[in-house]
């Protein structure tokens, strides 16, 4: 039986590569059917933002990526409601569905899973 896993993505997507790092991991691990959540945490909560403009900073545009999660399996994608208020993004803002977890939540979440990678 797999093992679940939880990544963590905590870098805003033009900080470095821990942002593509992380949807590299899940889309990877969601193409062998391994049971894989996501959750978006801190500055992390930034790669959710829509209408970023990476091409001024010479980056590419993670949003494609983001937008095939689903396509290879990753559904359980989630977001620190602390995380997206502090930043000032509301659903509006967003470019990918999202559960919205307060601190609790985010606790039990990491109960829920086997393993956790923090990028």
């Amino acid at each position: 039986m797999s093992k679940s896993l939880l990544i963590i993505s905590r870098q805003a997507p033009w900080s470095g590569p821990g942002a593509r790092e992380a949807l590299d991991i899940a889309l990877a691990g969601g193409a062998f059917d391994l049971p894989i959540g996501m959750l978006f945490l801190d500055d992390g909560v930034f790669q959710l933002s829509a209408g970023q403009q990476p091409g001024q900073l010479q980056q590419k545009n993670l949003g494609a990526n983001l937008q095939a999660l689903p396509m290879f399996g990753v559904e359980e994608l989630y977001a620190s409601q602390r995380s997206l208020s502090e930043r000032g993004l509301g659903d509006s803002e967003l470019n990918l569905a999202v559960q919205r977890l307060d601190d609790s939540e985010l606790t039990a979440l990491l109960e829920r899973y086997d393993q956790v990678i923090t990028l």
